[in-house]
């Protein structure tokens, strides 16, 4: 025997960029969204504390550019020249449609 009941369920219509408050919907699909986040544990300076930033594909890719920079910045006269930064900072895939996996970006 079925017994059938209307629940009410709270959805996720759309999520907004932390940085620029746009939203993060990419017109005719879902939502396209990055997510910074961290969970500071114990003996950190910040210990207990987590946070989660919400950021487009832009904001995503301009906070990628800042931390590339950074890295240059960092190991600007390092004579390790495998520490020297790569045009793929910090992606581990590509191809990845379906999120499978798609293909590694590590080196051989």
């Amino acid at each position: 025997m079925k017994i059938k009941e209307k629940k009410e369920v709270e959805i996720v219509s759309d999520i907004l960029c932390d940085v620029c408050l746009e939203s993060t919907r990419v017109e005719g699909h879902s939502l396209q969204y990055a997510i910074l986040q961290a969970h500071w544990g114990y003996g950190s300076a910040h210990d207990g504390e987590r946070y989660e930033i919400h950021l487009c594909e832009r904001c995503f890719f301009q906070a990628v550019a800042s931390l590339k920079q950074e890295r240059r910045t960092q190991t600007m006269f390092s004579e390790d020249d495998k520490d020297k930064l790569t045009d793929n900072f910090g992606m581990v895939a590509v191809d990845d449609f379906f999120n499978d996996g798609g293909r590694s970006t590590d080196k051989p």
